[in-house]
């Protein structure tokens, strides 16, 4: 996913809409951007930044956001909830985008009402493209449907997100696998704990939104029509399935670790196995050179001219005479 085009630290996009009509602007001034609540249309705000705290609640209190909810969106590391005050419901999800080679989660806030949808993000990614694009055809199902639709479509979105990210992140870990069954790599070890560090990123934002859209699922309110229910059940059966796949993956990257391990420690095991039977061997090798390199007077075949290839034959000997005796027992 790339960057959006910036309109400096804090980037507001408005799209206004009914069934026969499409209405979009971009870089918005934050105070002109609650304005466009109060219309008969329906109305999606998308902020990317985080504004400043004091200023959002002086325009959270024109459009009738509770400070609480405020106090929430410009929380970066609020755990993915379902709040409902009345006349809003607002929602605290986690995003997931994959890049330079590790997971990394922010945060995504929706506030959505009777006739508008509220969308906070820290970074600007290409998250909601699609959902825009879906907007711009007036035969697209959104067009006609109402703000709970249009925040139905979006958190699909994110979960859509948690889907793709866990492929890629399975393919790491069956080609990890393969790598681990093949050799005992010493490098394994580290892309085994960064793929774990994804995962556990990736889990924190799951787990959290597949309550979040239970709720939503479950949730008897006047601002979540009956015909969009099980579109919410739709998309939290999907985060369900993102919750399985990735213990799935957790799983399976356990069992890599444990392979991993188990490799070394086989490996480990040849290494002092091999080290033991040569140091076993050098054993009377040494005492025999020993034996016949002393300063001594009468030492057998001291002054013979056979003494010397007697004895490289005698240590030869005892050398494949051991190792016969270890391949007999199996040992090597």
């Amino acid at each position: 996913m790339q960057p959006e085009q910036s309109c400096g630290e804090l980037s507001i996009r408005i799209i206004d809409y009914t069934k026969d009509r499409f209405e979009e602007h971009e870089c918005i001034e934050l105070t002109e951007a609650w304005s466009w609540i109060g219309r008969q249309t329906i109305t999606w705000i998308d902020v990317v930044g985080v504004p400043e705290h004091d200023e959002l609640v002086v325009l959270g209190r024109q459009a009738g956001i509770h400070p609480l909810t405020m106090e929430d969106i410009t929380a970066p590391d609020q755990r993915p909830k379902v709040d409902e005050f009345g006349s809003y419901l607002a929602v605290i999800a986690r995003m997931l985008s994959a890049g330079d080679g590790n997971v990394s989660s922010e945060q995504v806030s929706m506030v959505f009402g009777e006739n508008y949808v509220i969308t906070f993000r820290e970074q600007p990614f290409h998250v909601f493209d699609q959902v825009r694009e879906k907007l711009k055809n007036e035969q697209s199902a959104l067009r006609g449907a109402g703000p709970d639709f249009l925040a139905y479509t979006l958190l699909d979105a994110v979960v859509s997100v948690y889907l793709a990210i866990l492929d890629g992140v399975d393919d790491q870990v069956e080609d990890l696998q393969g790598e681990v069954l093949a050799s005992a790599d010493p490098l394994a070890l580290k892309r085994i704990y960064a793929l774990k560090e994804d995962l556990v990123t990736i889990r924190r934002a799951v787990v959290p939104a597949r309550e979040v859209l239970g709720s939503l699922a479950g949730k008897e309110s006047a601002l979540i029509r009956k015909e969009t229910i099980p579109y919410f059940r739709d998309a939290y059966d999907r985060c369900i399935q993102a919750t399985e796949f990735a213990e799935f993956s957790r799983d399976t990257l356990a069992g890599v670790m444990d392979l991993h391990t188990s490799n070394q420690s086989n490996r480990l095991a040849e290494i002092t196995t091999i080290l033991t039977i040569v140091a076993s061997i050098f054993i009377p090798l040494s005492f025999i050179a020993g034996f016949y390199g002393m300063n001594l007077l009468n030492i057998p075949l001291e002054d013979s001219p056979w003494g010397y290839p007697f004895v490289l034959l005698l240590m030869v000997g005892v050398a494949v005479a051991m190792l016969l005796y270890f391949r007999k027992k199996g040992w090597i």
